[in-house]
């Protein structure tokens, strides 16, 4: 039976607390439409014609659901099969062509990203994941809606440390080639460390090889409405708050479920999962910072940061596994700089480190994200970053990632702007003492000892 009071508290949570669906994603298998000894034109053909095809009707649909339930669906996606399976025998060159047909299915279908230009090197690096490694920095530059990544590390396999060694480079270059753009390219850029095979953010997204032949994700957001639920209790304790947040969990999710579901049924693609993750934006209120602040911590940042980040994560988990079967992705709480202007607010007043984040990352649903250095860090130093970050993933059995920005001729302290959902941030401090010894004796970081569970 419907309840009036629920009706009205979710109206309320869109009008007031920002809540909305931050994304519909079509996961799409280009495994059939691998090339063998073909051209890349002829490869980049049949990707971009199973794309238009498989998607043609996602756009269209996602606005009709969000119009018939008046609930916001801020970006319809697509995530496709890792472009290192798809296109092995290709060199550089093939590859951004491979991209730039990427690019026009996107202009065809409507679609806000699409992500899948990715290699999975956590062991090793096969001819096609160096070939499409190389091409990134000129994929990303010349064009718009394309994302990728590259999964270095996992529990199981260690820490690949050659290949982090090249996304160093691949940021620094990607920060040169769209200089004039505050170094936009690296925003569509992510090194991860135990990548999920179903996540439908970006830039991380794309469509694992056990996932079906297509398949609907959802990822919902609603840092707005749990920092709401918070506040209105503040005499509660930690048990009790950890209810609030998980009952307020439950209740977003189910509103990405009834999203997946239709938009499920409506293309005729079987649903896969929601991804609960709080996912903060540039709007007044939307702010993960601000649920932080708002448990108690004067800015986020202080002592006790780490652990309300712990709790809050955790009663998300919770919350939202109760509310859909399938809960995937990434799903929890995602700390951002550039995206959440109570981050932004604690970075600039000096609450908030990049060792701090660090920190943070090691309890929170990602990494170091969309976060602004300066463009004059060495690439070894990005590459010391990126494998703290893993280890980190590596170690606790859990997905990390990291998206720097280097903003060319920007020092600490300077802002750079990107827009929409991408906001703007401040350019933060690095350790200037270099890690360039340790980065470049290359090879693999072995795996944890609890990696040997069978």
């Amino acid at each position: 039976m419907l309840n009036t009071s629920d009706i009205l508290e979710t109206i309320q949570m869109i009008r007031q607390d920002c809540l909305d669906v931050r994304t519909i994603t079509m996961g799409i298998s280009l495994l059939d439409v691998a090339g063998g000894a073909d051209s890349a034109g002829c490869i980049s053909n049949r990707i971009y014609d199973k794309i238009t095809q498989k998607a043609e009707h996602l756009v269209a649909t996602g606005e009709q659901i969000e119009k018939e339930y008046g609930i916001p669906i801020i970006h319809k996606r697509v995530s496709v099969t890792p472009l290192s399976l798809v296109g092995g025998s290709l060199d550089q060159d093939g590859y951004v062509e491979i991209a730039k047909a990427m690019q026009r299915a996107a202009d065809t279908t409507g679609v806000n990203f699409i992500g899948g230009f990715s290699a999975l090197v956590h062991k090793g690096i096969a001819r096609g994941d160096a070939a499409l490694m190389e091409a990134i920095p000129e994929a990303l530059a010349s064009t718009h809606n394309v994302c990728s990544s590259v999964n270095v590390g996992t529990t199981r396999a260690g820490i690949n440390m050659d290949a982090v060694n090249i996304c160093g480079n691949i940021i620094k270059q990607l920060a040169v080639l769209t200089e004039k753009q505050d170094c936009i390219g690296c925003a569509k850029f992510v090194v991860f460390s135990n990548v999920p095979e179903d996540n439908p953010f970006m830039a991380g997204a794309f469509h694992g090889v056990g996932e079906p032949e297509c398949v609907i994700n959802v990822g919902v957001s609603g840092p707005g409405v749990v920092r709401n639920a918070v506040e209105k209790h503040p005499d509660a304790d930690l048990s009790q708050l950890a209810d609030v947040i998980k009952k307020t969990a439950f209740k977003v999710t189910r509103m990405g479920q009834l999203v997946a579901t239709e938009a499920s049924k409506r293309l005729q693609v079987p649903f896969g999962i929601v991804d609960l993750s709080l996912a903060p934006t540039p709007a007044v209120g939307d702010s993960v910072a601000h649920i932080l602040e708002g448990m108690g911590v004067e800015r986020c940042g202080a002592p006790g940061t780490t652990a309300a980040l712990a709790m809050l994560n955790d009663a998300v988990k919770k919350g939202g596994a109760m509310a859909s079967s399938h809960v995937g992705g990434l799903s929890g709480a995602f700390i951002p700089i550039s995206e959440d202007q109570g981050m932004i607010d604690a970075v600039n007043c000096g609450a908030l480190s990049l060792e701090k984040l660090e920190a943070m990352t090691c309890v929170c649903s990602v990494g170091l994200d969309m976060i602004v250095i300066p463009g004059d860090i060495p690439v070894t130093t990005i590459a010391g970053i990126i494998a703290d970050e893993a280890a980190i993933g590596m170690i606790n059995n859990k997905t990390t990632a990291v998206r720097l920005i280097p903003a060319i001729g920007k020092k600490v302290g300077d802002m750079v702007e990107f827009g929409g959902l991408l906001g703007y941030a401040p350019v933060m401090a690095v350790n200037s003492f270099s890690s360039k010894k340790f980065v470049l004796r290359g090879g693999r970081i072995p795996a944890p000892i609890h990696s040997l569970r069978n």
